[in-house]
């Protein structure tokens, strides 16, 4: 049965105070700033579990960028956060954002997500281009899947052109529902195109226009009831990963609405 989690990027505007709202860069630093001092990170990052557990949800994806960095995460964060997450009973979905253009990055991505017990990298990697072979057999290593968010690729016949013969299973997509929206392509088609490489789903909504402005569910353009519905009849069983990362306000109730409305979707 299809899973509901919560995309920790929601929270990127949190350390800016929303009014008014700072630049994307600026926001990602802040955050990452307030989760990075060893001597803080046990009460941030439980707090973190804390505050999503209220919103209602029992499953999250860890956002790279800021809330666990494979650039600063030493052993002693791991070992903190596994910590934390087996005591408050939160199941990760993946570390989601950006796996590095080197191999020691990459292994380093690894790592952390094996170590908080994330099944997937959900995101993208610049790596998988240039040494596609090592991604594929690190990936088997530490008994992960890479899920590619289609940030740049356009169209589903891009994304099956860079998944390829799916490396022995691992590698697949992370469809974010509101980039094809933004790209301006059909997200039903691309969730059929790719229906037998679907990992993983940012189910997001946005604004009309280039823009790429996250929104509650129902407010932009993006037909969501629909796409809960298509992923339902191509058989998807995996997780729905409730996403909104806007910057000028705080969107706790939009992501519990947004759960409500999912947990009624996959149900009907």
């Amino acid at each position: 049965m299809i899973q509901i989690s919560l995309h920790g990027s929601c929270f990127v505007g949190s350390q800016c105070g929303y009014n008014p709202p700072k630049s994307w860069e600026e926001c990602v630093r802040a955050l990452s700033d307030y989760f990075f001092p060893i001597e803080t990170f046990q009460q941030r990052f439980e707090g973190l579990i804390r505050h999503v557990k209220k919103l209602g949800y029992e499953r999250m994806d860890v956002w790279q960028p800021a809330e666990l960095n494979w650039q600063w995460a030493t052993q002693k964060h791991i070992e903190i956060a596994r910590s934390v997450i087996y005591q408050h009973g939160m199941e990760i979905s993946s570390l989601a954002g950006e796996f590095g253009e080197t191999r020691v990055e990459f292994l380093s991505a690894c790592h952390l997500a094996q170590g908080i017990g994330a099944p997937i990298l959900s995101g993208t990697t610049a790596l998988y281009l240039k040494d596609r072979s090592f991604v594929i057999d690190s990936l088997e290593q530490y008994n992960l899947k890479l899920a590619i968010e289609n940030e740049v690729e356009f169209t589903a016949a891009e994304m099956l052109e860079k998944i390829g013969d799916s490396g022995n299973g691992r590698i697949g997509t992370a469809i974010d529902t509101g980039w094809y929206a933004t790209h301006g392509y059909n997200v039903l088609s691309a969730i059929h195109e790719l229906k037998n490489h679907i990992f993983h789903v940012h189910l997001k909504d946005v604004y009309p226009g280039e823009e790429h402005i996250n929104c509650g569910y129902g407010k932009g353009c993006v037909p969501l009831k629909e796409c809960v519905f298509t992923l339902k009849d191509i058989g998807y069983s995996g997780v729905l990963s409730v996403e909104n990362h806007n910057l000028d306000h705080d969107p706790d109730q939009e992501m519990i609405e947004g759960r409500k409305l999912v947990e009624e979707w996959i149900t009907q």
